[in-house]
Parts: structure tokens; sequence; C-alpha cells
């Protein structure tokens, strides 16, 4: 790091010895230059100049040497180290045994929750790390982040730990699901085949041989038929899921979304966050200031379509069970009372589930949601998907 400062001294003519710059650079390790532009400056003056006739030319060099140096930002500095983000960011995190996370006792119940939560925003006064009590990082409170705690809300953490947060108080933004996948897009397309009703609707647009060779036949000269296209007449609404669970499912849930573009004509998409609540969006970017209400396209998409929901449904039971649950938002009614709505509805409506059904029964909300679709939850394979698509017809 410290050559081309050697050199530059070299070059204007400062008589350093290679012994001289070793002891600098063991001063710099040691700590001795106080980490500050001035004290590097003072450090190397005092180890590499002899002769007070080249303090000139030594502060011609270090200029040299160091220009913009004391100028950068932090961000920049951290982007030549290439250091972790997250070990800036983390002051601290909590790391316990299986036994001292058993020993933590939840406050018992949503509501109870967020009761406390609502007297600790009104009494705390400060930052607070590693406690069991306050709005904090790094302890077993049930409020804040990078700790433990068996059933708390999350706020302030950029990702999923331990995946017990009842309810998480951040705003997340989520990217919309590319419908051009093509790699891996073929079996599905063939699952979803299952689902087909063939109708000829709309412009002719396509030559009907058949009737042009009987229309030439009657009339003696050639006379072209038209007719329309054929095409799958099934309507389909599909809902996809982009809570931060689904992350790692984002692939083959890109391939159903290319699949289903690909086979089903009259598609329409919209993403929800874990379950389903008063708003729907088409754009993730946009999905704070462009939500279309759940209740208009209640009203919109009649009961002919065939809804297909896709999400792994591991969420806080309580995002199903209760008003407030909900991430991100405060939901004035609870997600069943909507999934309920949706199914009468749309009676044909499946959920497709990307986690191995073998882990169903460790997930309670996943059993919610299941029970709410009358048993129509599937596993997000060609087999399972083989299964919806009989389901829907």
């Amino acid at each position: 790091m410290f050559l081309p400062f050697f050199d530059s001294l070299r070059r204007h003519g400062v008589l350093v010895a290679l012994n001289e710059f070793l002891s600098f650079l063991n001063g710099v390790e040691a700590g001795l230059g106080d980490f500050s532009a001035e004290g590097l400056y003072h450090l190397a003056r005092v180890t590499m100049v002899k002769d007070e006739r080249h303090l000139d030319r030594f502060d011609r060099a270090f200029a040299e040497a160091f220009q913009g140096v004391v100028d950068l930002p932090p961000e920049a500095v951290l982007d030549a180290l290439d250091l972790p983000r997250d070990w800036l960011e983390k002051l601290i995190e909590k790391h316990l045994t299986p036994e001292e996370k058993a020993a933590i006792e939840a406050l018992g119940g949503f509501d109870r929750l967020m009761e406390t939560l609502r007297q600790r925003l009104a009494d705390q006064k400060g930052r607070h790390q590693g406690g069991s009590k306050w709005i904090g990082t790094g302890g077993t409170s049930p409020f804040g982040a990078v700790g433990y705690n068996s059933e708390g809300v999350r706020i302030g953490q950029d990702a999923s730990r331990h995946r017990l947060a009842l309810k998480v108080w951040d705003r997340r933004e989520f990217r919309d699901l590319d419908d051009r996948v093509e790699l891996g897009t073929r079996n599905i397309k063939v699952a979803l085949k299952r689902l087909r009703a063939w109708a000829r609707t709309g412009a002719p647009e396509e030559l009907d041989l058949g009737g042009t060779i009987r229309a030439t036949a009657d009339h003696g000269y050639l006379d072209v038929q038209m007719r329309p296209e054929r095409r799958n007449a099934v309507k389909v609404l599909l809902f996809l899921d982009v809570g931060g669970s689904m992350d790692e499912h984002v692939k083959v849930a890109e391939e159903l979304f290319s699949a289903a573009r690909a086979e089903f004509r009259q598609l329409e998409h919209f993403y929800f966050h874990n379950c389903l609540y008063e708003g729907l969006w088409r754009d993730n970017r946009r999905r704070w200031d462009a939500q279309t209400p759940t209740s208009d396209i209640i009203r919109t998409y009649g009961p002919g379509y065939r809804a297909i929901f896709v999400g792994d449904a591991a969420m806080s039971p309580y995002e199903i069970t209760h008003p407030g649950g909900a991430n991100e938002h405060w939901n004035r009614e609870a997600g069943a009372v909507w999934l309920s709505r949706v199914r009468a509805q749309w009676p044909r409506s499946v959920w497709l589930n990307p986690l191995p059904e073998r882990h169903w029964p460790h997930t309670p909300s996943i059993g919610m949601i299941g029970e709410a679709f009358g048993g129509a939850m599937f596993p997000l394979t060609l087999e399972g998907i083989g299964r919806a698509m009989r389901r829907l017809t």
C-alpha cells in the first residue's frame, strides 16, 4: 500500500534506506500514525527524514503520494478494502446454545406483544444493545434486530435469520418475476396443457383449408375461407407471493410464470406478500403507490376464472388469523377473511407450494392455508402441477 509513497520519496531526492521504510511500516502497524493523515505525516517524517534540507522535498513527495486520499468518502474506502458490509453494520449479534434459546420465554400472543411494543415505544429514550427488554440489537428482547427471541417483532434487519418473528416491522423492496425465462419451462408447459378448453373466437385470421376446398368445389372458382385462430379459452388469475421466504424459490416461480404466460392467452397476474389482504399489485417497484384493492379484483373477474396462488405459505399464524398481523402494514381484516372471499368468488382455485411436501407438517401456517383452500394445496413440482390442473378442470 505504501510502496508508491516510497517511490515518490526516491524520485524527489529524499534519501530513504530500506530499514527506515520498514520502521515506518512497523509504526503504522502499531498504530503510531493515529489513523489520520496528520499522524501519518509526522510518523513518516520522523522515521525517514534525516536531513532538514530534505523537508521540502518530503512535503512534495507526501502530497503527491496521498493527494485526494483525505477527501475520499467512507464508502469508497470500504469498496477498495472489499470488506463485507455486514461486518461493519452489525455491532453485535447474539449467538445462543439450544438450551439458552429454550430458556427464553415468549410474551404470550400477538395482542400482548403489540401492547408491550406500544409501551416500550412510549418509554424508551435511547439506543439499546444486548438487552432482554428494550428495542435494540443483539439481545434477547422481543423487539429489534440480530438477536434472538422465540416470539417477537423484527425491526431494522435486512433479512430473516431464525424465521420466528410474529411480525416484521420493516419495508422491503422486491423485484418482479421474469416471464421470459425459457430454461426449465418445457416440462412445466406440458403439465399446464392439462388445463385446456379450445375455442375459436375473435377475428378470422387463420386460413380454413378444408372450408376453402369445399367452397372452391361448390363455386367453381377459388374461394378462400378464413376462420378465427383456435386458442385456449381458459381464463387464469395467477397470484404470486413475493415475501422474503420466497427468495430461495424465485427460479422455479419464474419458470412457472413463463410457462403460464406462454400457455394461457387470457392470463392476469398479481403479487401479494405472505398472505392475501386488502391490496394487490402488478409492479413490485410501485407496490406502495399503485395497489389495486382486492375487492375490485374480486368484482372484476368472474367465477369463470381459475385462480392459482403460488407461495410457500410460511408465515406467522397471526398473519392469517388476526387484524394487524400482516408484515409491513396494519391490515384491518385478517388474511383468513380475504382467503374465504376469493375462494367463494373462484371456487376452482389451487395453491402451489414450492416447499417439499414432507416439510409442510412442520409449519402451522401451511396447514392453515391448506385448510382455507379445502385441501387444494399442491407441491410446485411437475407431478403436483399435474394434480392441480386436474383439480381446476
